[in-house]
């Protein structure tokens, strides 16, 4: 016999009363959720296999093997142009790979104990992109070689500055084993809450997540099937989409991803208007909310379009004129910092705003009927027991299993601390100039700024791991100073901060992917700890031998002539003269922009849910002050097109849309390998395609024919 429990909101009214009088419309919704096809039906037949079961030897190695692999890819791009593509798609699909290959061999001989499901194939993504995001984080092409004597003798005002640490790799070992795991912690106990209860999308954890779904999908489901056809349909156009463009990008600005949309005026460097073709920023576009996309765009006009050519104007007022402008003394001090304050003031916002229901919700748990005593006059504040539609299938079964094991919150809190205190303990040892206070400080904040970067990358799929790390470099290098070996100090608290935020973005991630293929958190857990740990020993191995083997590392003209280690270093350099060395009004400017996160925030919150969806997210509005506009008019495409699809068709938009996405992202996220491969191998595009303006055309002309 059932138990009828009763359930009150915190204005006095009983849940179950509006339960039971919303009952017809609850049961026309379910008659309508079953003609619906879920995905999670397709796999209803297949049993589940326990966390224990989806770590598996097979999967160790595999994960082992493709870690080495893309750790080559992402520490030579590193140290050669020093931008990393995202290589998820394609680490989902070579596992899939070598687990099918691995699984078929086991079983022509015989030895086969289990099948290799999804959820395996999960697990060994998870353990391959901790491991290669090491190479990342672990800063070998910006703080870390920013630290070493060649780069210190290179950079401005060498003569006065001689403080440098040359890499080796025993400490290198023991500074990632020290500062890497700390991320793992920092927000698993909000899984729950960024995962289910705020729906971040992460797009490329979704797109992963589809396309595991789609290899492992069992034969004879009709409606999987037709998926799975377009998902390989855009995958197969947007894999050799990019195969073509690689042809007619020879040179600097060339190609597709240098098309003037708007005009040789909107396309120059300082404003970045203009349509790149990039598939992969589409397909993020059509998975998005419509108001990210919005917020993206209206970020990227507001910034490039106004603040920066206005600040441009005051050359030689505000900043030195003879300055370049991505130079951080000029206006690239405006676009680090002005961003880097709205995220700050949507991170803050938000993560006190989700402890303080968290907190509400604890105590309305414990103290029922005190709270709903004290809080009668407030109508259900900061929606503490929102009143939810009924879940669909796909949503209460992949619920279900996130919750099934959990991680205990005694374990999470005790490995915080734990890793705080050695890392505290061990990192002055390492870095006699990084003080266990400033080491105390940065662990104070960083789950501020890690909830942030998951936050923004959850909804945008940028991750600004990077970023926060210069924050870092700015702050404790003020605070430290010339006297006291600032460089150094400013860069080692770089890493600290980028690898903290950075794995627990990385983890949020694979966690998305992870609940969209029915894998257990837990298992998904002990996998990153796992390829976290593989990671801090392969990546400084790779970079010991690239370094060791080639010579010149840092310098221009070189085979690896890491570019963003002078600019690190010259950042460490600025952060030691602390605030009076920003341009002028850059701090004033700051302050302003964080006080209208938070204001932003504030009215969205308040407003009523029609005029809510409308207002912007200031997190989204900041990234492109930074990145620049040029990707959010693709993400405006993708919403666009999804928005007519719906007006046209909304049951198929809703049932392949994500198929078409998952395949935009996955193609050219997949071409990334053979194109990284081509690049570090030497090989040239045979065309460079540029668009000039009629006189500058009639001027080369003239110079050819001459």
């Amino acid at each position: 016999m059932e138990q009828e429990t009763e359930e009150w909101s915190l204005d006095g009214e009983c849940i179950s009363d509006h339960a039971k009088a919303d009952d017809n419309k609850k049961e026309e919704k379910q008659g309508d959720e079953e003609k619906e096809i879920s995905e999670e039906k397709i796999f209803e037949s297949e049993e589940v296999p326990s966390w224990r079961e989806q770590l598996t030897m097979r999967g160790f190695v595999v994960s082992l093997v493709l870690s080495v692999l893309n750790t080559f890819v992402v520490m030579k791009l590193s140290l050669t142009i020093g931008i990393i593509p995202s290589l998820n798609p394609s680490a989902g699909l070579l596992s899939f790979i070598f687990g099918s290959v691995w699984t078929k061999f086991a079983k022509a001989c015989g030895l086969l104990k289990q099948p290799f499901t999804r959820q395996e194939n999960t697990v060994i993504l998870t353990c391959v992109v901790a491991s290669s995001g090491i190479a990342f984080s672990g800063g070998f092409g910006n703080y870390l070689l920013g630290m070493s004597e060649d780069i210190a003798k290179q950079t401005e005002n060498a003569g006065a500055n001689q403080e440098y640490k040359n890499p080796a790799i025993a400490w290198m070992i023991g500074f990632l084993f020290v500062v890497s795991f700390r991320g793992l912690f920092t927000l698993l106990l909000l899984r729950k809450t960024m995962i289910i209860d705020l729906k971040l999308t992460y797009p490329s954890g979704t797109a992963t997540a589809f396309l595991i779904n789609s290899f492992h999908t069992p034969q004879g489901a009709k409606f999987a099937k037709k998926q799975i056809r377009v998902l390989r349909k855009f995958l197969s156009f947007s894999f050799f989409w990019g195969f073509f463009q690689w042809f007619f990008t020879a040179g600097d600005n060339c190609g597709f991803g240098s098309f003037p949309t708007f005009g040789l005026k909107a396309y120059k460097y300082r404003y970045r208007f203009y349509f790149d073709f990039s598939a992969t920023y589409v397909g993020v576009g059509l998975i998005s909310p419509h108001i990210v996309n919005i917020s993206l765009l209206l970020g990227g006009i507001l910034s490039w379009g106004l603040m920066w050519p206005l600040i441009e104007t005051r050359k030689g007022d505000w900043y030195p004129a003879e300055l370049p402008s991505n130079n951080i003394r000029s206006l690239q001090g405006y676009k680090i910092f002005i961003s880097m304050s709205m995220v700050l003031g949507d991170a803050l916002y938000n993560f006190f705003k989700v402890l303080g229901q968290t907190l509400m919700g604890l105590c309305y748990q414990f103290g029922r009927k005190y709270l709903r005593a004290v809080l009668i006059p407030i109508k259900n504040p900061l929606h503490l027991i929102p009143q939810s539609s009924p879940l669909s299938y796909n949503e209460r079964r992949r619920t279900e299993f996130f919750l099934k094991d959990p991680i205990p919150t005694s374990f999470t809190l005790g490995g915080y601390i734990a890793i705080a205190a050695i890392s505290t303990a061990t990192l002055p040892h390492i870095f006699p100039q990084l003080k266990w206070y400033y080491i105390m400080v940065i662990y104070t904040f960083s789950p501020v700024m890690a909830f942030a970067n998951s936050y923004g990358c959850g909804l945008t799929d940028w991750s600004l791991a990077s970023t926060y790390g210069k924050f870092a470099i700015f702050a404790i290098g003020a605070w430290a100073g010339a006297a006291h070996n600032g460089v150094i100090t400013g860069l080692a608290a770089c890493g600290v901060m980028m690898n903290i935020v950075s794995t627990a973005s990385d983890l949020m991630e694979d966690l998305k992917t992870g609940y969209l293929t029915l894998t257990s958190p837990l298992s998904l857990f002990v996998s990153q700890m796992i390829g976290t740990a593989m990671g801090c020993v392969i990546s400084p191995c790779v970079f010991w031998l690239l370094y060791r083997a080639f010579d010149g590392h840092g310098h221009s003209g070189s085979e690896y002539p890491a570019p963003y280690a002078y600019v690190y270093r010259d950042m460490a350099m600025l952060g030691v003269e602390g605030i009076s060395s920003l341009p002028k009004n850059c701090f004033l400017l700051s302050c302003v922009f964080f006080s209208a996160a938070i204001l932003i925030n504030l009215i969205k919150d308040t407003a009523d849910k029609k005029r809510a969806q409308f207002i912007p997210i200031p997190m989204a509005m900041a990234i492109p002050f930074y990145l620049g506009p040029f990707f959010t008019i693709d993400m405006c495409v993708g919403s666009l097109i999804m928005f007519a699809w719906r007006r046209i068709n909304k049951a198929k938009a809703d049932a392949f849309g994500t198929a078409v996405a998952s395949g935009l992202i996955c193609g050219e996220g997949i071409w990334t390998l053979p194109s990284s491969i081509l690049t570090l191998s030497g090989a040239k595009q045979p065309i460079c395609m540029k668009f000039l303006s009629w006189a500058t055309n009639a001027n080369i002309d003239q110079f050819l024919e001459s």
